[in-house]
C-alpha cells in the first residue's frame, strides 16, 4: 500500500507541477512530524478496559491539487502510518501491537478564498494492516470508509501568519472514524510563485469498527505535530 501510494503521488505531483506554473493549477504539499500516544481495545467484551499506547512519531504526508475549473472538485491524498503498541505487556509481550497504513483520498470544493478560507468535500478512508494481540494472534485490516471533509482558516493581513481547521467524520455500516486537527502557521516565504511556512498543530483521530472479525476495534490517538508547508 505504502509504495502505490508514494507512486502515486508522485505521478500526481511531477504530471501536475508543469501546469501550476500556468496559473491553471495549484499545488499545496506538506510534511510534519506528528507525535502521538492514545488508546486501543479490541476485546470483545464491552467492559474490557482500554490499553495505552506508547508515545510514537510518525510522519504525515498530504498533496492537494487545486484548479480553476467550476463544477470539478479539488482532490487531496492524506497519509500517515500508525505504528505503536500498548504500555502494558504480559510475559514481555505488548497486548496489541498496531502497524497501519492510514491513507485519505479526498475530493472538495473551495467555497471561500481570500482572507478567510473555507473547504467541503468528501471521500474516502482506507485502513491497511493489521494488529497482533500478545504477538499470538493477528487480526487483518483492510477496509474503505467513506468520509465527509471540512476545512476553515484565516489570515492575519501582512503578518504571514494564519490559523486552519480540519475535519474528516464518517459514522457508516460499523464503522465511525472522527479525524480532526488544528493549527498555527508562518508563511517566511510569501510571494506569487510560492509560498513556503512552517506550522504546528493538534490532532484527534479516532476510529471505531464494530464487529470486524468478530472484534469491536477501538483505536485513539492524539498529540501535537510540526511541519513544513508548500503552496506553489
Amino acid at each position: 500500500m505504502m509504495k502505490i501510494l508514494k507512486i502515486s503521488m508522485l505521478a500526481l505531483g511531477t504530471s501536475l507541477c508543469g501546469l501550476a506554473q500556468a496559473d491553471v493549477i495549484g499545488v499545496k504539499g506538506d510534511v510534519s512530524y506528528w507525535a502521538y500516544d492514545g488508546k486501543a481495545n479490541m476485546a470483545t467484551q464491552t467492559s474490557a478496559q482500554d490499553q495505552d499506547l506508547d508515545r510514537k512519531g510518525a510522519a504525515q504526508i498530504s498533496l492537494a491539487v487545486e484548479h480553476p475549473v467550476p463544477l470539478i472538485p479539488n482532490a487531496k491524498i492524506r497519509y500517515v502510518n500508525l505504528k505503536t503498541q500498548t504500555e502494558n505487556e504480559v510475559l514481555g509481550q505488548p497486548v496489541y501491537d498496531l502497524d497501519i497504513d492510514h491513507t485519505d483520498f479526498i475530493l472538495y470544493y473551495e467555497i471561500l478564498d481570500n482572507v478567510v478560507n473555507a473547504d467541503v468535500g468528501f471521500g474516502a478512508t482506507n485502513l491497511n494492516g493489521d494488529v497482533k494481540t500478545l504477538n499470538l494472534t493477528k487480526t487483518d485490516i483492510d477496509k474503505t470508509i467513506p468520509v465527509i471533509y471540512g476545512s476553515a482558516g484565516v489570515k492575519l493581513p501582512f503578518t504571514g501568519l494564519s490559523a486552519k481547521g480540519e475535519l474528516l467524520y464518517s459514522n457508516f455500516n460499523d464503522a465511525k472514524i472522527t479525524d480532526a486537527q488544528a493549527e498555527l502557521q508562518y508563511n517566511f516565504i510569501d510571494n506569487l510563485l510560492v509560498d513556503v511556512g512552517l506550522k504546528a498543530g493538534y490532532r484527534i483521530l479516532n476510529i471505531e469498527l464494530d464487529d470486524y472479525e468478530k472484534n469491536d476495534l477501538k483505536f485513539d490517538f492524539k498529540g501535537p505535530y510540526v511541519g513544513l508547508d508548500i503552496h506553489f
